[in-house]
């Protein structure tokens, strides 16, 4: 297929999708299917739940592998409305104790579908504290792209496996010289919305406030951020218009018998070593090998030309309340592991102040579970100095269907956290003096690189 007819082609699915939205409607149904928080107190009732857990009917949000479910976890699970009774009945009887979080997952996945969607819009019309399908994204990406000409260029990234195009933004203030870049992708699992809705709120941010921010106009005089609005696109038009829980991509496998791939199980960190299987029905399958879907070994040949320039990688999740830290493959810390947890302390200090809102920081091996194959540790081993992902809103109370009224919020608070990092990366990188981060910032940094072992060993 030449260039000019495969141009076509992705034009064409855009606006088909874009004619036929409307008419879909979401076909896999949750009704009464209730979200359960359970806590295994022995390694017995740990194990009941590991078996229950397998069953391909129950579908485990949190943690997001067997392995890890030990006594004094807290598990969150999904179960079918027809299994609910006996699912209860059979933890009575083993005296697990649960508490139910979601009551009826449908109401609340129908209420994300109740607003009639726009096919166009136009910028000023934007509602940021509203979920947006990919039809209307694509559309808003084009008007940021043309209204914002003094600072903003569109870019091509690279092909889903169902041909859709994956742009990114590169945000930035002229300049004669060189440029630092922090990256950031979002949605790069299709269900977590939050995480998209956070990257458009952010380049809103960054476009906005240039001109009145300190901290944003520095960093846009002497660093490009590199945004992903969504990554894993086939999914996630996917959980719009099939199944609002979907989570992989939408790669066949196995002669089609199941579909897609955890892309944060695909990148060449370890790969497939640890909390990931090569079952393909499994959410956490790792693909066929490194950087086998399209859309992770876009990110990689891209962020590996740039990675002696990328200051900083961030990629955006939820949820859990969570900065994690490399790494998920090993125990063991990274080379600036103290210095990376201070500046991630200070972030979640941030995010506190900002609507109250408690984040866990940490190396993910220590605080959530054991992974490999995630863009965080990928990043880390391309010798990026500081890489994150950020777990947002919530604890599990919405889980993965975080309602539109907590964007705005999530938003606020994580903008407040990524804004702390780019500040200590400014003073770091651009100024000889840190006057902001020169009291307790250094402190506590001296303080971890006193405790720093006993830290990455617990």
């Amino acid at each position: 297929m030449t260039a000019f007819k495969m141009k076509d082609l992705h034009y064409f699915m855009i606006i088909l999708y874009s004619i036929t939205f409307e008419a879909l409607a979401i076909q896999v149904q949750y009704n009464g299917d209730q979200v359960l928080s359970i806590i295994p107190v022995t390694p017995s009732q740990a194990k009941y739940i590991r078996e229950i857990c397998n069953d391909v009917q129950y579908d485990l949000w949190k943690p997001s592998g067997l392995k890890d479910i030990y006594p004094g976890i807290e598990v969150h699970l999904r179960v079918p409305s027809s299994l609910l009774y006996d699912t209860k009945q059979s933890l009575h009887q083993k005296e697990i104790s649960f508490n139910i979080l979601i009551d009826d997952l449908q109401k609340l996945i129908e209420e994300q579908f109740a607003v009639g969607r726009k096919h166009k819009r136009s910028l000023s019309e934007f509602d940021y504290t509203k979920y947006h399908p990919m039809n209307e994204i694509y559309d808003w990406m084009d008007q940021i792209k043309e209204a914002h000409k003094e600072l903003v260029t569109l870019h091509y990234l690279g092909l889903t496996y169902e041909m859709r195009p994956i742009n990114y933004f590169k945000i930035g203030l002229p300049s004669n010289s060189k440029k630092k870049i922090i990256w950031m992708d979002c949605g790069i699992h299709a269900r977590e919305w939050i995480s998209v809705a956070f990257c458009q709120w952010f380049i809103r941010e960054l476009l906005h406030n240039y001109n009145h921010n300190p901290v944003i106009h520095k960093a846009l005089l002497n660093i490009d951020f590199y945004i992903v609005p969504v990554l894993n696109i086939d999914g996630f038009i996917y959980s719009w218009t099939t199944d609002r829980l979907w989570r992989k991509s939408r790669s066949p496998h196995e002669n089609g018998t199941c579909y897609g791939v955890d892309l944060n199980r695909n990148f060449d960190s370890r790969w497939c070593s640890i909390g990931a299987s090569r079952n393909c029905s499994s959410l956490t399958f790792c693909g066929t090998g490194p950087a086998s879907e399209p859309e992770a070994r876009a990110v990689s040949q891209l962020v590996s030309s740039l990675k002696s320039d990328i200051l900083c990688f961030l990629t955006m999740h939820s949820y859990g309340q969570l900065i994690l830290l490399p790494y998920g493959y090993t125990q063991d810390p990274s080379v600036n592991h103290n210095e990376q947890l201070t500046v991630g302390q200070t972030a979640a200090s941030k995010i506190a102040e900002r609507h109250g809102t408690h984040y866990r920081v940490g190396s993910a091996s220590h605080i959530l579970y054991s992974n490999s194959g995630s863009s965080r540790d990928w990043a880390t081993d391309q010798g990026i100095p500081f890489s994150y992902t950020f777990e947002l809103r919530d604890n599990g109370t919405y889980g993965f269907v975080l309602p539109e009224n907590q964007i705005q919020p999530t938003c606020e608070e994580a903008t407040a956290g990524i804004l702390s990092i780019v500040d200590y990366l400014n003073e770091k990188h651009f100024n000889s003096a840190s006057s902001i981060f020169s009291g307790t910032l250094w402190i506590n940094l001296s303080f971890s690189i006193v405790i720093g072992t006993y830290c990455s060993l617990y």
